[in-house]
């Protein structure tokens, strides 16, 4: 612990999922680790209106205080903003003004600043460099970097000007690497793959899991983990399901997660005449989706878009193949059909065929975890140790 006696300030939207887990593997390296995570107090409401469109947002959902290291502190940044589009560009001085505030009440000290997200931790992060003018390192994970710079130059400009600030950029693909080199960035980029925890996403005994859940031991069981939002393509899944159904009623799919396409696609689901075959079972927290991933005969992501996603790793883990579309950084890590295979986005009826393959298909669930191997956390973590060593 402790190693090189500095401390690091984090700036995130969440502290949970792969945010939390990138942080963690490298606390080690620090004397003292401070974590602001952005907050919207507007989101609580969530507690008296349930309304989808909010439980992403809330607080106990964006900050998983379990298995932290002892030398981290977690901190809230409450911003007051309506989660809209027309709000969005003007998050960053908001965050900014957060961020500063929390620093000043909680005296953080820190000799190096790392950003997850380009907008708007990323541009809280630039700012702090200028003022501090310490070393500030920002992690591009997705949407921040293949969708937001395109969308006018306004969005560029802001984009570039985190990019250009960074003293390092990780990114999680060689997709998103070829966005960046669409923008004018001069910074070094590192292409780091997110990654998954061993000692929570292992093999499991798929009968035990199912029973733990309440899942059927005579059906096949389909599983999909994601927000539920337009750009994870479960839409596309369901109408997949429609097909799949027709050659098989043993099927069973599950699509866990929360968000703001609960409700269309629940009235997908009804006008398909699919509630038995397709199960909404809402957000879970994240130390219970590895009892899901194994309780599953095949995982599927059928995103429209995705950096890298975590998910994939955590399915790899458990030795569960993995079904998913030929996006973002996907392809780079299911290099065979002995991982899982791939179909082109928005396309329904391959989706179907795929799966119908992949419930037919034996699969050697010890290869499938061997290969995980090498996306650990830990490994990751050395590997943004060693960008944080150049830099401090």
């Amino acid at each position: 612990m402790n190693q090189s006696g500095k401390k690091a300030l984090y700036i995130i939207q969440a502290y949970n999922n792969f945010q939390k887990e990138s942080i963690n593997s490298t606390c080690s390296y620090f004397k003292e680790c401070s974590v602001l995570v952005r907050s919207n107090p507007i989101s609580e409401f969530y507690k008296y209106i349930k309304t989808p469109f909010l439980e992403t947002f809330k607080l106990d959902y964006k900050i998983d205080l379990n298995n932290i290291p002892s030398n981290l502190r977690v901190y809230p940044t409450p911003i007051v903003y309506a989660p809209l589009k027309s709000q969005y560009k003007k998050l960053g001085e908001k965050h900014l003004k957060a961020v500063e505030k929390s620093i000043n009440k909680n005296k953080i000290e820190f000799d190096l600043i790392h950003s997850h997200f380009t907008w708007s931790a990323g541009y809280t992060g630039a700012k702090l460099k200028e003022k501090y003018n310490i070393p500030f390192v920002v992690t591009g994970h997705g949407y921040d970097i293949y969708d937001l710079p395109f969308q006018d130059d306004e969005w560029k400009e802001k984009i570039e000007y985190v990019l250009n600030s960074a003293d390092r950029i990780i990114t999680v693909s060689n997709s998103n690497l070829s966005y960046i080199k669409k923008l004018n960035v001069k910074t070094p980029v590192h292409i780091l793959p997110n990654g998954y925890r061993p000692d929570q996403f292992h093999p499991m005994d798929m009968e035990k899991c199912r029973n733990a859940l309440g899942i059927p031991l005579n059906r096949k069981i389909i599983v999909a983990v994601g927000n539920l939002v337009e750009i994870k393509g479960h839409k596309y899944l369901i109408d997949a399901m429609s097909e799949v159904v027709k050659h098989r009623k043993d099927v069973l799919c599950f699509i866990v997660g929360g968000g703001e396409m609960k409700h269309k696609l629940k009235r997908q689901i009804k006008k398909t005449d699919l509630e038995d075959y397709v199960k909404l079972p809402g957000s879970k927290l994240h130390n219970e989706i590895p009892m899901w991933i194994n309780a599953c005969d095949i995982f599927v992501l059928p995103s429209l878009n995705e950096g890298n996603p975590t998910v994939m790793f955590e399915c790899l883990g458990c030795g569960k193949p993995f079904i998913g579309t030929k996006v973002g950084g996907v392809p780079e890590i299911i290099v065979s059909d002995d991982y899982g295979l791939l179909v082109e986005p928005a396309n329904s009826q391959k989706l179907a065929e795929t799966i119908l393959w992949g419930l037919d298909k034996t699969w050697d669930s010890t290869k499938i975890y061997a290969y995980s191997a090498q996306f650990t956390w830990e490994q990751i973590g050395k590997n943004i140790i060693d960008i944080y060593k150049i830099l401090l």
